[in-house]
């Protein structure tokens, strides 16, 4: 029987590291295609990357 390792993968997706898309919010996980570039992921998909303006723009109110 393999032995269990604390605070490590070991087949468990709950102790890979993850963090909020900066356009949408969603939770993305670790994935191994990110391994050497994860520290600047930044949006979870496509489209959120292509919309990043729409998050970085400061909404500007117009009160009268």
């Amino acid at each position: 029987m393999p032995r269990k390792r604390n605070n490590e993968f070991a087949g468990n997706k709950a102790y890979l590291p993850s963090k909020p898309c900066a356009v949408c919010g969603r939770t993305m996980t670790w994935r191994r295609a990110w391994a050497k570039t994860w520290d600047e992921v930044r949006y979870c998909s496509e489209r959120c990357r292509r919309n990043k303006r729409a998050a970085t723009t400061p909404e500007t109110s117009r009160d009268g």
